[in-house]
């Protein structure tokens, strides 16, 4: 009788149904058209985020919204010096719960912590880190040919957890480390163009 009972209790139970969220991506031209999507099931919460930069004086902001699992769900900001750029994503668990923009902010003013930085002739100047970005953060940036360029700056704690580092290794081709220190992460000479890290940078908007 209770094996009965058990099966019966398997076949009658409603089945899991996947999260829905809305889902809004934009392309290379800043616009999306918004859906409703189902989730994958490893994608728990559905998002809202937002990704402010600077280089070279100009400002970029993109929003977007879709499904995230619960270790991209995060905020932090990652700062070469040259360039910087501010990620927010809350995310929540109910359908169709991520319909509101994350809200507009500022880049964060220092917070008295230094890492190296590079610029186009050597990775010996120093840079004040910004906001929450308590760890120096260094990379090899694959640049094509087989040839590798250094890119060294200021990071938050959830950039330089161990998910979000290798989501952006693979779309960088190359390896990230970030350590904890004023100037940790060792001065050391290059002459390559570290504007190749922007774009690997920017796509951070797309890991989701």
């Amino acid at each position: 009788m209770q094996v009965l009972v058990l099966i019966l209790g398997i076949v009658l139970l409603p089945k899991a149904c996947p999260l829905k969220c809305y889902n809004c991506i934009p392309g290379p031209s800043g616009g999306c058209i918004e859906t409703k999507i189902d989730c994958p099931s490893s994608y728990t919460q559905c998002g809202s985020a937002r990704m402010n930069s600077k280089m070279g004086g100009l400002e970029y902001k993109r929003i977007w919204r879709t499904c995230f699992p619960p270790d991209q769900c995060f905020n932090g900001s990652v700062n070469l010096g040259f360039s910087q750029a501010v990620i927010n994503i809350m995310c929540c668990t109910s359908d169709l719960c991520n319909s509101q923009d994350v809200p507009d902010w500022s880049i964060s003013s220092p917070n008295g912590k230094k890492c190296f930085q590079c610029d186009e002739k050597d990775c010996t100047k120093t840079l004040t880190c910004n906001g929450t970005e308590d760890y120096c953060i260094s990379a090899a940036v694959n640049a094509g040919g087989g040839a590798t360029t250094k890119v060294k700056g200021c990071a938050s704690k959830m950039i330089c957890s161990k998910p979000q580092t290798a989501q952006l290794s693979a779309v960088i081709g190359g390896e990230i480390s970030c350590c904890q220190g004023d100037l940790c992460n060792s001065a050391s000479s290059t002459t390559a163009h570290l504007l190749l890290f922007v774009t690997p940078l920017i796509s951070l908007v797309f890991f989701s």
